[in-house]
C-alpha cells in the first residue's frame, strides 16, 4: 500500500465486496486461483465473500492488476467480469434506476450516485439535438487499467440495458463512441447499438435518443424513487468519510484489534513518514488516536452486545485489566460497558 498527496477522484471510496468476487470468479474461469487474486490486496477470500465488509477502491484495484498479470486473454476476462453485474446487486442504486419514473431520470441518478456502482469513471450527462449523451470519463482512471475498466462497463452497460430500456422499439439504436483503439466486439455486436471507436477521444459516450428519454422504468414509482435517492445520498456521504488514508488506517487497527501497531508501524506499511501520516490524518480532519478510539469503541459495542463479559471484551481489544478498559470505555461513551452487554439479544 501506498499514499500520496493527489486529489481523490470520485470512485475512491468504499465499496461493495461483490465487485471483487465477480473479478475472482471470472479469474478462475481462466486458471488464476483465488489467492493469487488476492496477493498484497490486505483481503482474503473470507472478506470478499462477506457482505458486510467494505472494500477499498485501492484493493480492488490491486485485484485487477493482479488478475491482468497473469490473463492470457484480457478481452475475454473483461467480458467474462462485466457480464456478471446485474441490477440487483447494485443494492440501493439499483431500486433507484428501477423505480425512476424516466429513462431520463435514471440517467440523472447513474450519473449523481455513479460512485455507488461497480465503475472507475466517471459519468456526466450532456443534452443533444439527438439526445441525452451519457459520457464515461476516464481522466481518473490509471491508465494501466484505463482499457480493461472502459470494456467492462460496456459489457456490464450492454447486460443490464435489457432490463433498464425492455420496451424499445427494434428501429431504435443507441449510438456509442469508445475512447481508444478498437477490441474485440463479442457480445457488444448488439442490433441496437451503432458503435464507433475514437483513438482521440479522451471520454466514452452513449447517446440515447430524446424520444425514449420520457419511457417508463420497469417499476416506475415516484414516491420509491424518492427515497431510494435519498438512502443512496446518504450511503454516498457516508463513503465518502470513510475514504483516503484515514480508511487505510482504520482497516489495518480493524485487523487485529488485540495487537494494534503503532502509528510508526502504519507508517512504514504505508510507505511514509510518519510526520506525512501525521498531516494527511489531520488534513482529514482525523488523527492517530482518534481513529485508535474509535476502532476500538465500535468493536467494543458490538462485542459486549453479542453478549461478551467486560472482562472478555477487555481481553479481545488489548487490555490486561478490566479496570482499565473500564475507564476508556467510559471515556470513549459516558456510560459504563455493563451497559451495553447483551443488548444485541
Amino acid at each position: 500500500m501506498s499514499i500520496s498527496d493527489a486529489a481523490q477522484p470520485d470512485w475512491d471510496i468504499p465499496r461493495s465486496p461483490a465487485t471483487c468476487r465477480h473479478l475472482l470468479e471470472a479469474a478462475q474461469l481462466q486458471g488464476i486461483d483465488a489467492q493469487a487474486c488476492l496477493k498484497d490486496s490486505g483481503l482474503g477470500v473470507a472478506d470478499i465473500e462477506d457482505n458486510a465488509t467494505e472494500v477499498q477502491a485501492g484493493q480492488e484495484l490491486r485485484i485487477v492488476r493482479n488478475v491482468l498479470a497473469r490473463v492470457e486473454d484480457r478481452h475475454r476476462f473483461a467480458c467474462d467480469v462485466g457480464l456478471r453485474y446485474n441490477v440487483a446487486n447494485m443494492g440501493v442504486l439499483g431500486y433507484a434506476l428501477l423505480a425512476s419514473p424516466t429513462l431520463g431520470d435514471a440517467v440523472n441518478v447513474a450519473c449523481r450516485y455513479a460512485a455507488l456502482s461497480s465503475t472507475f469513471h466517471r459519468l456526466a450527462r450532456r443534452d443533444s439535438a439527438q439526445g441525452a449523451v451519457l459520457e464515461f470519463d476516464n481522466s481518473a482512471v490509471p491508465a494501466d487499467v484505463r482499457a480493461f475498466m472502459l470494456e467492462r462497463d460496456m459489457f456490464a452497460v450492454t447486460g443490464m440495458a435489457p432490463l433498464l430500456i425492455g420496451q424499445l422499439d427494434s428501429s431504435i439504436r443507441l449510438d456509442v463512441e469508445l475512447a481508444g483503439t478498437a477490441f474485440p466486439m463479442d457480445r457488444l455486436d448488439l442490433p441496437w447499438l451503432n458503435i464507433d471507436f475514437n483513438p482521440a477521444a479522451t471520454s466514452s459516450t452513449v447517446t440515447i435518443p430524446a424520444e425514449i428519454l420520457e419511457l417508463a422504468m420497469p417499476a416506475a414509482d415516484a414516491a420509491t424513487a424518492k427515497m431510494c435517492a435519498r438512502e443512496c445520498e446518504e450511503l454516498l456521504q457516508a463513503r465518502r468519510h470513510r475514504r483516503g488514508v484515514s480508511a487505510l488506517v482504520r482497516a489495518r487497527l480493524v485487523r487485529d484489534p488485540g495487537q494494534l501497531p503503532s502509528m510508526a508501524d502504519i507508517a512504514e506499511e504505508l510507505n511514509v513518514a510518519e510526520r506525512t501520516l501525521h498531516r494527511r490524518l489531520a488534513a482529514e480532519q482525523t488523527s492517530f488516536r482518534a481513529l485508535v478510539d474509535e476502532v476500538r469503541v465500535t468493536l467494543a459495542v458490538a462485542l459486549l452486545e453479542s453478549g461478551l463479559t467486560v472482562e472478555e471484551t477487555g481481553r479481545r481489544l488489548g487490555y490486561s485489566e478490566t479496570a482499565a478498559f473500564t475507564r476508556a470505555f467510559l471515556r470513549w461513551t459516558g456510560a459504563p460497558p455493563s451497559r451495553y452487554r447483551g443488548r444485541r439479544a
